[in-house]
């Protein structure tokens, strides 16, 4: 297995990330047009006069929801047959070390890790293979479009923007790096236990060690959620201060004639689509740092099998 995550994903799906990243790059290219629509619309209705234009502008939205939801099937069913394809490698690639010797010999840990990845490790790895490349592309995409549209609309509001999301870089990371902590010693306690079931011929436990185990993977797992559900109320608590300073400095300056509440509608639009994709980005990342881990923890796994093969 290549050192490396990356090394991996390109070794098995190269061609393909190629594929699904040119359908990100569509996707996103489409869903910000959406915004400018929505802004039109609001504008022509306020206005008043003619009403075919807004019509057409609707019909406009409408064949631009329809195509983009379209990409975004496609995108996804290929990313999962990615992913899937990964998993049936890494599975096939467990049994092929076995294969290196017509009768091998595992010690019960080295079971118990090849049962972990046959039945649980290479799951997670080959969900990851089919968003390792297109996701990042697509949702950074939409961040960089839709701030751009708005610094074009209005600089300053545009600014607010982008103070709900800078802190984020900060604590992210560092929560992130607390949680893979966490992921790694349960993939351990985890493999541990499957070892001492394959040697004890089931699951006994005569003197409270895999009851101790079970103890300390509900702990890992409840750090975890702590960890997971703190970083999304703090996201989420900026993106609502984002919301509630677009209104409060939207609001002025329709009042004062200094823009059109289109625009204020474009930025709370605009709001919600960087959002999201940022709530994405963020998942990515921590789906890769923790894969990461796993992948390195099911590579190491596979030599020292290959060795013991030998």
């Amino acid at each position: 297995m290549p050192q490396s995550l990356y090394g991996f994903i390109w070794r098995i799906s190269g061609s393909h990330q190629i594929l699904v990243t040119l359908l990100s790059i569509l996707l996103f290219a489409i869903g910000t047009s959406s915004i400018e629509v929505q802004r039109r619309i609001v504008d022509d209705a306020f206005r008043g006069g003619h009403y075919a234009p807004i019509l057409v502008l609707a019909g406009i939205y409408l064949a631009i929801v329809v195509t983009e939801g379209l990409v975004k099937l496609a995108l996804n069913v290929y990313r999962n047959w990615i992913g899937e394809a990964a998993v049936r490698s890494l599975r096939l690639a467990v049994f092929a070390t076995v294969r290196r010797k017509e009768t091998p010999v595992f010690s019960s840990a080295a079971e118990g890790i090849q049962l972990s990845i046959v039945l649980d490790e290479a799951d997670p790895i080959g969900g990851f293979v089919g968003e390792s490349l297109s996701e990042p592309v697509l949702q950074a995409g939409v961040l960089l479009s839709v701030t751009g549209y708005l610094l074009y609309l209005q600089p300053l509001m545009a600014l607010v923007v982008i103070f709900v999301f800078f802190p984020q870089i900060g604590f992210v990371p560092l929560m992130q790096s607390a949680i893979n902590r966490r992921v790694q010693d349960r993939i351990a306690i985890l493999r541990e236990m499957s070892g001492t079931i394959v040697s004890a011929g089931g699951a006994t436990d005569k003197n409270g060690e895999q009851h101790a185990r079970i103890q300390a993977i509900f702990g890992k797992n409840m750090g975890i959620y702590k960890l997971k559900f703190s970083m999304n109320f703090l996201m989420n608590l900026m993106t609502q201060s984002g919301t509630a300073s677009i209104l409060a400095l939207g609001g002025y300056f329709v009042v004062t004639g200094q823009t059109e509440i289109g625009t204020v509608v474009a930025f709370l639009s605009g709001l919600s689509k960087i959002n999201d994709p940022w709530g994405d980005l963020v998942t990515w990342y921590r789906d890769l740092q923790a894969t990461r881990v796993k992948y390195a923890l099911v590579r190491d796994a596979a030599r020292i099998g290959a060795i013991q093969a030998d």
